[in-house]
Formats: C-alpha cells, structure tokens, sequence
C-alpha cells in the first residue's frame, strides 16, 4: 500500500452524523492525520459557501473539492485550481426537457445557487428534509425563470440538479438523462434528487487534478464515501472506503466498507489505513 498522502471525504452521509454533526471521534482523527502531513480535502457536491461551518472552520482545510468535482478550490489563497462546467446552452436544453415532469430544478453558478422563483416558492413539497429546506431557502437566489437567466449570463453551470417526489420518476429520469445528452455525468445524493454535471465534473476526475497539482498520484489517495455520486473517487482511489450506510452499488466500487456515518466510520478508517 502506497503511503496516503490526500484522504477525500463526503460530507453528508460520511463524514458527517445524520443530524449533520462532526463528532469528536472524526475530528481528532482528522486532526492526527493533518499533524502527520496528510492534506485532508471535503469532497461534496456542496458549493464551497453551504459546507457547513463545522467543516469550513478546520484550521487545516487547504483544499476543497466541490460541486460533485466541478471545482477544485485551493482554501487558503481563495483560487479555483481547476474546473469543469456544464455549457450554459446544455443546461438549458435539460431543464427545458425537465420542465414536461412534475420535478423542480436548480442549478450552480460561480460558487452561487439560482433557481425560478416559482420553483423556490414550492420546493419543500418535493424535499423529505427540513435541514435541506433551510438551505435551499438561504442559499438559492430567486430569478423569474432560470433557464432565461442562464442564457442572458452565457456562462458555465457547475451542476444542475433537480428534485421529485415520485421515485418512479426519478429513477427513470436518472437513466433517461444519461442517454439523452451526451457528454453528461448523472449522478444521486439524496434520496429525492438527480444531478447532472460535465461528464469530466466528477470527483473521480477532480481528485486527480488535485494529485497533479501536489505531485502525487491515486495511489496516494484514501477515498471514503456513501453516495453514488462518489463512486468515481472510490474506483480510482488506492484506498477506498464505503460507509456502512451506502448503497450496496456503493460498496461494490469500493475497497473496503467501514462503520456507519453514526458511528464515526471516517476515524474507524483513518486509524486502520493511515497508522
């Protein structure tokens, strides 16, 4: 085994308990791993600004993956060290297909959140957590209609995601999408969503940006995650570790499986393969 020189992390569902808390187990492991020179890089489909606080304020944080790996965000100098955007003129022709289900959409733009105002008015009708009802209400800003704001602006969508509360639906629509507009990655991380981003804007292909910008490989990174979103970074990573709480398509890409979100699991595996 390659010595671990980058462990990446999901936040919701992996790093984070299920009431969005960092426990002390974590964070002292986080803690130890950072003294031992280890960089420890969030890797979400967050933008940077709504990773919780918690998270954010870890003195050692230099690096962010973020978006679903649409950006790779050097912390401390406030720089983008690489990106992939989804063309405007996609997302629009997505969302204009979207608009014939009984879904809601929004989408990310240089580090902000942009939704129809109509569609923020009612969007908590189509989420099962209050948690991110809040944070659709304080980090989405309202426009009249977005897909004519994407196109007065003329500039790249990092992620474009869309809510419904029929799980026919959205299963159909995960698949569908994938075949119907090439060059996208589609993607899931909540149990009533659907993600698109630039078929290069995975985490996967942005860990390994941020390898060559710190001149290491893969094989240094320890990947640990829960969502099928992080499937990418777990087939790619020299070590890789599912939570006990993914999905079972999640574990299979994966390495090794460690405890539940719950039980501290990112420490678990931070003692096992980094001491």
């Amino acid at each position: 085994m390659e010595k671990i020189k980058i462990i990446a992390m999901d936040l919701d569902g992996t790093l984070l308990d299920s009431e969005k808390r960092l426990s002390e187990e974590n964070r002292a492991a986080l803690q130890r791993a950072a003294d031992a020179g280890i960089e420890i890089v969030p890797t979400t489909g967050r933008i940077y600004a709504i990773i919780p606080e918690v998270v954010r304020q870890l003195p050692f944080i230099n690096y962010a993956i973020t978006v679903n790996g649409a950006e790779v965000y050097d912390v401390k100098n406030d720089c983008v060290i690489a990106k992939n955007e989804l063309p405007y003129e996609k997302a629009v022709e997505i969302m204009a297909y979207l608009d014939g289900f009984d879904v809601v959409y929004d989408c990310y733009q240089n580090g902000g959140g942009y939704m129809t105002k109509a569609y923020l008015e009612k969007v908590e009708d189509y989420l099962t957590s209050a948690y991110f009802a809040e944070i659709y209400a304080t980090s989405r800003k309202p426009v009249p209609e977005l897909k004519a704001y994407l196109l007065e602006k003329k500039q790249g969508v990092q992620k474009l995601q869309f809510c419904t509360k029929d799980q026919t639906l959205r299963a159909f629509l995960l698949e569908d999408l994938k075949n119907r507009f090439d060059g996208v990655a589609v993607s899931t991380a909540l149990p009533y969503n659907g993600e698109v981003n630039d078929e290069n804007g995975h985490k996967g292909g942005a860990l390994q940006k941020l390898c060559e910008h710190l001149g290491c490989t893969m094989e240094n990174v320890m990947t640990l995650g829960d969502g099928y979103n992080d499937i990418t970074m777990l087939r790619l990573a020299g070590v890789s570790v599912a939570m006990e709480n993914a999905a079972p398509e999640v574990k299979a890409a994966a390495k090794y499986v460690t405890g539940n979100n719950d039980e501290s699991g990112v420490a678990q595996a931070i003692e096992k393969f980094c001491f």
